[in-house]
């Protein structure tokens, strides 16, 4: 809610719902039905979560990242695999999702998240990620900066924990690295914890400011159904 590119942000206004519940609907729509949970820290947006049937976790307020806050929220469920989505991809693929939460019953990482070819455009821009991956598929490193001379992707919204994994996580400090670039994954790279990368065809368009809120509005307005699923 305090997001100070896009102020109120979970509640903004789209397509007549609010862009948290545009993003809930598509979890809901992910392959295999899971439980979803949407974890925040204010009122307002779990009042709008449980108005559409949703449900809510109210967590603590200063957690140093979305996952840590992710790891709060499911201490009173069993699940064994947990997928982090952000709340501001309301056109995120249900499949991809899906994909990105099998990767972590693969031998070789417990963690894995998920990325797509770089557009030239986004090479200079701090807000767009950037991850190399290894021959096996695993992230060699997460940046908000270009690396000359090497295969940089843009990397997605969205990580997925076998619980041991992201138990491990919520134990470990912020690293230096982490809190420079604001990148959480890079707490498991530097522990030494490997991150398997999903490879994904292009970037879903993200809300990050009121000009991103714009274009998802003109993009609904030409697709009304496409960010639409009907609660579990």
């Amino acid at each position: 809610m305090g997001s100070s590119r896009l102020p109120g942000k979970p509640l903004a206004d789209l397509g007549g719902r609010a862009l948290v519940v545009r993003v809930l609907e598509r979890a809901w729509a992910v392959p295999g039905r899971p439980d979803v949970l949407v974890a925040t820290d204010h009122e307002d947006v779990a009042a709008a979560v449980r108005a559409v049937g949703g449900q809510a976790v109210i967590t603590r307020p200063d957690h140093p990242s979305g996952t840590d806050r992710v790891w709060e929220a499911v201490q009173g469920t069993k699940a064994d695999v947990v997928v982090n989505l952000q709340g501001d991809e309301p056109f995120v693929d249900p499949a991809l999702v899906a994909r990105v939460a099998r990767a972590v019953l693969d031998p070789g990482a417990e963690v894995a998240t998920a990325a797509c070819p770089l557009e030239p455009t986004d090479r200079d821009r701090p807000s767009v990620v950037k991850v190399l991956v290894d021959p096996e598929g695993l992230a060699l490193d997460f940046s908000r900066r270009f690396a000359p001379g090497r295969t940089n992707l843009r990397h997605l919204g969205v990580y997925a924990f076998c619980r041991a994994a992201l138990a491990r996580f919520a134990a470990l400090v912020p690293s230096p690295r982490e809190q420079a670039e604001r990148l959480e994954v890079l707490r498991l790279l530097e522990a030494g914890e490997p991150v398997r990368v999903v490879s994904a065809g292009f970037a879903p368009l993200s809300i990050d400011t009121p000009e991103d809120l714009v274009l998802a509005r003109r993009v609904l307005s030409h697709a009304p159904g496409q960010v639409h699923s009907d609660p579990p």
